[in-house]
């Protein structure tokens, strides 16, 4: 019996009351190096065997590259990641090289628990990396991670179906939300509903961090409180409420039921044409979806007041302030970034890699969708965008309050403004203000 993506994110909040989902029977300890003499360092992330792989992969590399030196990796999947890292912190064993999820290292970087690189210039090179990359883990003048790598979030259009009922794709650098709103009503209708237009969540706070820009705010201010007004909320869930009156959208609860990976995806089944992904996702999605995707940029980035993508990170790899090995973590973070081998054998199950020049490098060598996704990051980074905001603690609480009032939303069981003033309202509470 499988779970259901909503499912899944609340079972994923009660792991801290130890009801954290399976780790495939990795536990916190899976894989990795542990033989050898010399340094031992610990490095922990999350991800799957696939991923696991390739990162094994570039430390086989990093180990021929400096002899002496060992790494044992532990990975997890994501849902139990962050309380079992914060267990390993709180029993004073934290790992040297860690994911750091961006809606936690506030709260760390508070504590005094991560090194600040700032401190470390001769041992870690991000020269490389654009100013919206580095900016990504500063908190106040201290910076306390790099980018495993670089994603934004894009829409992609399933060219198979608007070629099958005859839609044209909408020019992806000028096209408007009302013109999603035209596309996805003209698909469905040309196909009696057998196709939805585009379906993706309101309460996906990456896509509403879009929209929220695109009007002239911050979800997120740099003081770390809510700066999204009750206005734009409203505009929000009306766009979707709109869309699913239009036909273009599918109707209350359809995602209910749907699995979290490309290949469980309505996209995948041909059941909708369009839908928002992190790019780093791209490979995956075409695949799943039979190999005509076309990546777009967000509606609304040259109509709206000013620009709403960013360039973002799934997550940041950080040094714990109490590695007993910090030179050769560093030596090993450094070499994550910056050396193009460990880029090519990664690829990018993490992202675009951080530095522009190993990007440039890799890129040859990667498959054509991760081209595909590559150059889309590249093109973003010459631009002109907002900054990515730190996650402020009580972030968390957020996410998961958004997704329960979006569904309340969802369901009309609450109004728009309704919904927006319950958000506003907990949301206010969960970042202490």
């Amino acid at each position: 019996m499988s779970l259901s993506r909503r499912n899944l994110v609340k079972l994923a909040g009660l792991s801290g009351l130890g009801l954290g989902l399976t780790a495939c029977g990795r536990g916190f300890g899976g894989g990795g190096d542990g033989s050898g003499g010399g340094v031992q360092l610990n490095m922990v992330w999350w991800g799957d065997a696939s991923r696991a792989q390739k990162t094994q992969a570039a430390l086989d590399v990093f180990k021929k590259k400096n002899p002496g030196v060992t790494v044992k990796t532990e990975y997890q999947d994501s849902g139990p990641y962050k309380d079992k890292l914060a267990t390993r912190f709180a029993a004073g064993n934290p790992p040297d090289l860690m994911m750091m999820r961006m809606d936690s290292l506030r709260e760390y970087a508070d504590r005094g628990a991560l090194l600040d690189l700032n401190q470390h210039a001769g041992a870690i090179d991000l020269s490389g990396l654009s100013e919206s990359a580095r900016a990504l883990a500063i908190v106040g003048d201290k910076s306390f991670g790099v980018p495993s790598g670089l994603n934004s979030i894009g829409f992609v259009v399933n060219r198979t179906l608007t070629e099958k009922y005859g839609v044209k794709i909408p020019d992806g650098d000028t096209w408007s939300w009302q013109d999603l709103a035209a596309f996805a009503r003209e698909i469905s209708k040309a196909s009696g509903k057998k196709v939805y237009g585009t379906g993706f969540e309101a309460y996906t706070l990456a896509n509403l961090i879009v929209f929220t820009r695109q009007r002239g705010e911050d979800f997120y201010t740099p003081d770390g409180k809510l700066g999204i007004s009750e206005a734009t909320l409203v505009a929000w869930f009306e766009m979707f409420q709109a869309m699913r009156a239009d036909g273009g959208f599918p109707p209350a609860g359809f995602f209910e039921n749907v699995g979290g990976s490309p290949q469980q995806s309505y996209l995948a089944k041909g059941a909708i044409a369009s839908q928002i992904i992190p790019t780093n996702n791209f490979l995956g999605y075409n695949a799943a979806a039979g190999g005509n995707l076309v990546l777009l940029r967000m509606p609304g980035e040259t109509t709206e007041k000013r620009r709403g993508q960013s360039i973002d990170t799934p997550a940041l790899w950080s040094v714990a302030a109490q590695s007993k090995h910090p030179a050769e973590t560093l030596k090993l973070l450094n070499f994550l970034i910056n050396d193009p081998d460990a880029s090519r054998a990664t690829g990018t199950t993490r992202g675009v890699p951080a530095n522009a020049k190993v990007a440039a490098e890799v890129r040859p060598s990667l498959p054509p969708d991760d081209q595909v996704a590559t150059d889309y990051l590249i093109g973003l980074q010459k631009e002109q965008l907002p900054r990515s905001y730190t996650y402020p603690p009580g972030s968390s609480s957020i996410a998961a309050g958004m997704q329960s009032i979006a569904t309340e939303v969802e369901f009309r069981r609450q109004t728009p403004r309704q919904g927006a003033a319950a958000f506003l309202d907990a949301g206010r509470k969960a970042l202490g203000g």
